[in-house]
């Protein structure tokens, strides 16, 4: 998928459990699991917008563009 989610960056990032992100968000650990595991179809601006709040970050910081042709194992993901 072109599209990677590096929600777990910012978890380490921020010392912050999936649990704990999922609950101050207000939806489910499994719902945000498929997520951030870039297994989701489509995520709602309020959902972005809730995770960049709580995060403390930028959409750009959760999501990025990968080209296509680009093998899962030469992605790299930020620090």
């Amino acid at each position: 998928m072109p599209i990677a989610v590096d929600i777990d960056v910012m978890l380490a990032r921020r010392k912050m459990s999936v649990g704990e992100l999922a609950e101050r968000v207000g939806i489910t650990p499994a719902n945000l699991a498929v997520l951030k595991n870039g297994r989701a179809k489509a995520v709602r601006f309020t959902t972005l917008a809730a995770l960049c709040e709580v995060l403390e970050c930028q959409p750009g910081d959760l999501l990025r563009w990968v080209p296509e042709d680009v093998p899962a194992a030469q992605v790299v993901r930020s620090p």
